[in-house]
């Protein structure tokens, strides 16, 4: 039985050359400098970017998602919550949309997370029930405020913005598919649900078709969906006249990769209001991609630009925290 390890065999080819023959030494060593050569320049090519795009609801959506199987979250005095379960994803991935194959790659990997491939969108995380939770025991006020969900996924902290009165919500999410088969649908659903008695028709059945053009006239204005990395959504933001600014910037598990910390930042940076807050839910380390709290804390310190202060913390499995940023005063 042989077994293929990887090891660096090339002392043992020379102290046993009388089995290898010149030209199969020349093959190999051939094959070492260009396997080099290869792992130099790919360290040298930047990452690649995934760009920025808006996505806008399909007029007949509801009418696809009517017999989907929904889950409800429903949290303390909070208003209920609906979402797209889960695991229908995975059984109906064959008969989606998915021009980003992340259906089928997170089920082929059996992986919740592909770096800068599927960044977990469809999945519910701990730290958006723990800001859920967070929102209901302070009473955060939303009435006229700007929010951003972002890496929204599911979208339940932009829903419950919405839900309490924001001016205007955008969600955003790394990939396309999240956003179109997930989040999209999420919000109409729980906007279908606040439908009230002036629809109804003779019978008093909820005209569902009256009642979904005029909420669809309501989003229009309230909601807008963004897919992309965070360097091109800001860009995006950026080039509207005047920047846009919120008020209130929620994320939930996203500090996971280090690698990402700087595009993070600079999207706090550039589009929180002058008295803006960002609420951060997060564990303490991610293992197997070294990013965490800690990590994060001792990169935002560094750049000098935000107090990051530890509103709550859970002790429940790995240590979670929920985290607040706001704009440091100057001494002026």
């Amino acid at each position: 039985m042989a077994f293929s390890f990887n090891f660096d065999i090339s002392s043992h080819i020379e102290q046993n050359d009388s089995n290898v023959t010149i030209n199969e030494k020349e093959d190999k060593g051939n094959q070492d400098t260009a396997k080099k050569q290869s792992q130099a320049e790919e360290i040298n090519v930047p990452k690649k970017v995934k760009e920025a795009h808006e996505h806008k609801h399909a007029p007949d959506l509801l009418s696809h998602i009517e017999n989907s199987v929904t889950e409800t979250v429903t949290i303390g005095a909070l208003p209920p919550l609906l979402y797209l379960n889960e695991s229908v994803f995975e059984q109906t991935a064959p008969e989606r949309e998915d021009a980003e194959k992340v259906l089928s790659q997170s089920i082929t990997q059996n992986s919740d997370l592909i770096t800068g491939v599927y960044e977990g969108g469809l999945k519910i995380w701990e730290g958006t029930h723990d800001l859920l939770e967070y929102v209901d025991d302070e009473g955060e006020m939303f009435s006229g405020k700007k929010v951003l969900d972002l890496g929204c996924g599911a979208g339940l902290l932009g829903i419950l913005s919405l839900k309490r009165g924001a001016s205007k919500v955008h969600f955003q999410d790394y990939n396309s598919t999240v956003i179109e088969q997930l989040t999209i649908p999420n919000v109409f659903l729980n906007c279908e649900e606040e439908g009230g008695d002036e629809n109804r028709d003779e019978e008093g059945s909820p005209s569902s078709k009256q009642r979904s053009v005029e909420k669809n006239h309501s989003l229009v204005d309230r909601c807008r969906f963004f897919s992309g990395d965070w360097t091109s959504f800001l860009s995006l933001i950026q080039r509207q006249d005047p920047t846009l600014k919120y008020d209130l910037i929620f994320t939930s598990e996203t500090i996971y990769n280090p690698e990402y910390y700087t595009s993070l930042h600079d999207v706090f940076h550039k589009l929180l209001a002058e008295e803006g807050v960002v609420y951060l839910a997060t564990k303490s380390h991610y293992f197997g991609v070294g990013g965490g709290l800690y990590l994060f804390e001792s990169f935002v310190q560094e750049k000098n630009i935000f107090q990051i202060k530890t509103l709550r913390e859970m002790d429940q499995g790995l240590k979670r925290h929920i985290v607040s940023m706001r704009f440091k005063k100057s001494p002026s």
